[in-house]
């Protein structure tokens, strides 16, 4: 058996946002799903490339969510 680093889930996703500073989108049927990365550094790269693709658009946001943290709340187990 070889060990594996644990598997840390992460999501991208992007779209225009309302306001550059938050997070509620205009749009939510139009958001851009990048993908579901394995660890942080693939989603990180994702979401860099997403990014700086779309800097000349102060309204268009990308982000990463850490999926590993929502499937590990004990919260989210009932």
């Amino acid at each position: 058996m070889t060990d594996q680093p644990k598997q840390l889930l992460h999501l991208v996703f992007g779209g225009h946002v309302k306001n550059p500073l938050g997070v509620e989108f205009d749009d939510l049927k139009n958001l851009d799903i990048v993908g579901i990365y394995p660890n942080n550094a693939e989603a990180l790269n994702a979401w860099r490339a997403k990014a700086q693709g779309s800097v000349d658009d102060a309204n268009m946001k990308y982000v990463v969510v850490h999926l590993h943290r929502v499937l590990d709340d004990p919260e989210n187990q009932k």
